[in-house]
């Protein structure tokens, strides 16, 4: 059997229509979906880019032994067990960070094409003053120039050479991550009067950025759901290829993401994380060479994520039972009747799929690599910003979400059942129920082996 796994970066659940959404056009993961299982309680782990690559590749919780750093050399990874058995790897990606600064993760792959197109955002430009992206953008003429076009297009030549061997093919867009720029007949299928404007995402609270209005951020989502639409014709291409060369019935596919993304929502959010302010009550940038991370909360817009998973011969369903990114690697492994390695954290959900009355997780665990305030972390773009205030980890469980703090009178518990919007914060009359999900937090660190220093300081629940 061949596998395909499909990471699309930023793609939010409730914008997909097998979950639900009938606005937003994506045919062909809808159909992929009636011919899978469709996971409904799936949640990211190490958060955000980088950190869930690691797990995918590792299918260990890697937010409690690294941070956004390189993939150590000597932790297996899926790529590396599959080579050995024989299995042609090959990716393809455009998400910009595999590599550079000696990332490592490539590791296993035995073909490994980057497309560069990536990263048009003002980071780089206004840290840097310049990134590769640039040349590679000002010579987009056809929408088969841009970034998700040419990755999947990557994976269709690859497969056109190689289709008639045991293979796993890893493909890695950054679409829908912004800079939203897809060709503007994807955005006008969302907003008839679009003007053409890439709205650069302010992290943090659009109320907060003098002369930024609410309808950008209305222009920023409608641009977001034409990258969706543009990632999921393109998905549609590779799929259609890979049933005229007669390999539905021997290839399992996987189609997931890291994370999603705030539009407005929870007060404003635009963004997902959150700049603090300067001393003058303005809101840190990107290109500010001393901006600094505030309180960033990790909402269901974020964590909740897609996942679908066909394997031939498991018939197609849905699945209600709790599942976290730590799960797919040993699924696959699974898929392919490989021994999984000593030590993962995940487990294959093989047999979630064939029964869907299994029993899920107790809990699921997101969170950036754990952290102190004041310690500097690399996250969203690998620069190296400091904590202004304490990370937020989110740990859900059974009918309840906790969103813990370590600063007093900052931490969250909501009630999904019946506020699955997380509007009213219910932590002052349910402390019983958040302290059982502190408690669950402080053992998962335990058993994880998070070190005394960041431990130590979560030990108490401060409302």
């Amino acid at each position: 059997m061949n596998v395909i796994w499909i990471v699309a970066d930023t793609f939010r659940r409730d914008h997909l229509g097998a979950y639900g959404n009938d606005f937003i056009k994506t045919p062909a993961l809808d159909a992929l979906a009636r011919r899978a299982t469709l996971f409904e309680r799936h949640y990211a782990g190490g958060f955000p880019t980088m950190p869930t690559r690691a797990d995918h590749a590792t299918g260990r919780w890697t937010m409690s032994f690294m941070g956004w750093e390189p993939l150590p050399e000597d932790t297996a990874t899926l790529a590396e067990i599959l080579a050995a058995r024989g299995y042609h790897t090959a990716a393809m990606v455009d998400t910009p960070f595999y590599v550079r600064g000696g990332m490592n993760y490539d590791q296993g792959f035995q073909t490994f094409v980057m497309y560069s197109g990536q990263e048009g955002s003002a980071t780089r430009v206004q840290h840097i003053g310049s990134h590769e992206s640039r040349d590679v953008r000002a010579r987009w003429r056809v929408e088969e120039d841009c970034n998700a076009p040419r990755t999947f297009t990557n994976a269709l030549q690859w497969l056109e050479r190689h289709y008639k061997e045991d293979f796993f093919l890893y493909i890695d867009t950054w679409d829908p991550h912004e800079p939203w720029d897809a060709p503007a007949y994807y955005t006008e299928m969302y907003m008839k009067d679009f003007d053409g404007e890439a709205v650069q995402p302010i992290y943090g609270y659009w109320q907060d950025v003098p002369g930024f209005t609410e309808d950008r951020v209305h222009k920023a989502r409608a641009a977001y759901c034409g990258e969706i639409t543009m990632v999921d014709s393109w998905l549609g291409h590779l799929m259609r290829r890979v049933e005229n060369m007669g390999l539905m019935e021997n290839t399992a596919f996987v189609f997931t993401s890291d994370h999603g993304f705030y539009f407005g929502e929870h007060g404003g959010l635009f963004g997902k994380m959150t700049f603090a302010k300067r001393p003058d009550g303005s809101l840190y940038q990107h290109g500010d060479p001393d901006s600094q991370w505030q309180r960033s909360p990790l909402y269901e817009e974020l964590v909740h994520i897609p996942l679908i998973v066909s394997v031939p011969g498991i018939a197609p369903s849905s699945y209600s039972g709790m599942t976290s990114v730590v799960d797919v690697m040993p699924t696959v492994l699974d898929a392919l009747k490989v021994a999984p390695p000593e030590g993962l954290d995940g487990r294959s959900l093989l047999p979630a799929m064939s029964d869907p009355s299994e029993k899920g997780r107790e809990y699921t665990v997101s969170t950036i690599p754990f952290a102190n305030p004041g310690d500097p972390v690399r996250s969203v773009d690998n620069i190296r910003r400091q904590l202004q205030a304490s990370p937020v980890t989110t740990l859900t469980a059974g009918e309840w979400s906790l969103l813990y703090s370590m600063d007093p009178g900052m931490s969250e518990l909501y009630h999904l059942p019946s506020d699955p919007a997380q509007q009213t914060n219910l932590i002052a009359t349910s402390q019983t129920e958040a302290r059982e999900l502190h408690r669950l937090l402080i053992q998962f660190m335990k058993d994880t082996g998070v070190a005394q220093n960041l431990l130590q300081p979560r030990m108490e629940l401060r409302i």
